[in-house]
């Protein structure tokens, strides 16, 4: 009797979870006019991909329904092919509604019952106005090239031609700001003006929608692009204002100071007068040490002639780097902290082992990520310069 109570309940729980699922489905219904004998097609559209998800004939009235599951909000393609679409964002247990004709179904359509898709439809209408109104500019430029006051309505149309395109800049700016939470904002991220240019350039903007999201959908292939795409972009931009800093000081190079193997801190600006090649590397990268046999032959070369040799040492590991400068035989100055001299790598702006940057006598640096040959020529030069001996 047990037993059966036990199967019983088991089966309760198979059919209730059968039905939770059921009603957590989505569907995307509606009509289309214009269409008999067509096929219409469901689409998901991922990060970098179309994948098909279904298609139904349409009868006489246009009548069709699609049903899915989804976790999270979801781009999908309604389409009636040669691009006639329209773009929805579903969510897991909306009931979309959509009705059109197939002769402009891309440009006219009615939708209710997501709030998602409706977000979409006025983001793309908007956009789409916009660039109407932008070409209908470009044209009376190129239609009135002969006209006697041309100048002075170029010089108006070109103003108006900046002001519709911040207006719409503007708007999508406001769009991400006021709906930070909802998955449409992918799509205004990625709007373009045309196949070069992004409506939204702003960082700030990416940050808001990309933290947003990711904290509500973690799991979105789209959320995991835009929150990759939007901390490259604070990575490339930090490198940027770096070298925009290294470039400014040059004159007075950012400051290096670290110990060396016997524990005596040794300042970059202590080298003061005389060439110094500023070397970036680790003891346990093989690069790095392939370069070590280079500056060798260079430092022999041209050390008595004034130049020297600064390492800065990335490694983490004491016996990696000390077992480097014993084995490859290196006499030159050489410094690390052994946590990877992340305050020296940041501030020169290091992307990658081994890396350098050569300063001349008063510190200015004169070069960068320099090859062998490239610093033999720029010493030459310099030596020969100052007629050094």
């Amino acid at each position: 009797m047990n037993r059966y109570i036990l199967f019983l309940c088991f089966c309760c729980t198979i059919l209730f979870t059968i039905s939770c699922s059921d009603n957590v489905r989505f569907t995307i219904s509606g009509h289309i006019s214009n269409t008999e004998g067509q096929y219409i097609y469901l689409d998901k559209l991922n990060v970098s991909s179309v994948e098909k998800i279904d298609s139904i004939k349409l009868k006489e009235k246009g009548k069709f329904e699609f049903k899915g599951n989804v976790s999270y909000p979801t781009f999908f393609m309604l389409n009636l092919g040669d691009k006639n679409f329209i773009t929805l964002l579903v969510d897991s247990s909306e009931h979309v509604e959509i009705y059109g004709d197939a002769v402009n179904f891309s440009q006219n359509y009615r939708l209710k019952g997501s709030n998602g898709s409706s977000q979409v439809q006025q983001l793309n209408i908007h956009l789409s106005k916009t660039k109407h109104m932008l070409d209908s500019l470009q044209s009376l430029g190129i239609s009135f090239r002969s006209d006697v006051n041309y100048e002075t309505k170029k010089k108006k149309w070109k103003d108006e031609y900046q002001k519709v395109k911040q207006s719409q800049i503007d708007y999508s700016s406001d769009f991400v700001k006021e709906h930070a939470f909802s998955m449409a904002n992918v799509l205004a991220l990625y709007q373009k003006f045309d196949d070069n240019t992004y409506v939204i350039q702003d960082l700030h903007s990416l940050k808001i929608a990309a933290s947003a999201l990711n904290s509500l959908y973690p799991k979105s292939e789209h959320v995991k692009a835009l929150y990759a795409n939007t901390v490259k972009l604070m990575e490339d931009q930090r490198r940027e204002k770096l070298q925009k800093f290294i470039d400014e000081n040059a004159q007075n190079s950012p400051e290096i100071v670290l110990p060396d193997p016997n524990g005596k801190e040794i300042a970059l600006s202590s080298l003061r007068g005389k060439y110094v090649l500023v070397q970036f590397w680790a003891g346990a990268d093989n690069d790095s040490r392939i370069m070590n046999p280079v500056l060798k032959e260079l430092y022999k070369k041209y050390h008595l002639r004034g130049f020297e040799i600064y390492q800065v040492s990335a490694d983490t590991n004491r016996y990696d780097w000390v077992d480097a400068i014993d084995k490859d035989h290196l006499n030159w100055i050489n410094v690390g902290d052994m946590k990877g001299s992340r305050s020296a790598i940041l501030t020169y702006n290091v992307q990658e082992l081994p890396s350098n940057y050569f300063m001349d006598k008063e510190g200015n640096i004169i070069g960068k990520n320099l090859k062998g040959p490239d610093i033999t020529e720029i010493l030459e030069n310099e030596l020969s310069k100052r007629k050094l001996k």
